[in-house]
């Protein structure tokens, strides 16, 4: 019978992915917007076209994470400053600050799914699955 890697690549994503799920929820903050103030993080001001470039989301999709971030009062969305008419997005103080924590929490879920393995296997996971995404041409940050 085939191993089927795809297969257990997903178990293990999914229960990793639900598992800090869980985590950011304390914070009130989604894998998505995590991902979107990960990205915006040490940034100047960007405009959600690049961000949406960068993360491998529509700009709708961006828009919608943008509204939730500025709701929550951890985005801003401002003028640009070379071009009134476009609009850029950047971490409030208050973002800025909660990255770092939110930060520690995935270290956290990450050592605590694979302090099972040696340090070298971790390595080598990590080198694996790093190989696998640049010859796939995977740029997109996975968010789901």
């Amino acid at each position: 019978m085939t191993v089927h890697l795809g297969f257990w690549l997903r178990m293990v994503s999914n229960h990793v992915s639900h598992a800090f799920a869980a985590k950011l929820a304390d914070k009130q903050v989604t894998v998505a917007e995590w991902s979107l103030m990960r990205t915006l993080y040490g940034k100047e001001p960007t405009p959600p076209s690049r961000l949406a470039d960068d993360m491998g989301m529509s700009r709708g999709a961006i828009t919608k994470l943008a509204d939730r971030l500025i709701a929550k009062s951890l985005i801003r969305r401002e003028a640009s400053a070379n071009d009134g008419r476009a609009q850029t997005l950047a971490l409030t103080d208050r973002g800025r600050d909660l990255v770092p924590y939110l930060a520690a929490l995935a270290d956290r879920n990450d050592a605590e799914f694979f302090e099972c393995l040696t340090t070298d296997e971790r390595a080598m996971l990590g080198r694996l699955l790093k190989s696998l995404a640049e010859r796939g041409h995977m740029t997109a940050i996975p968010i789901e």
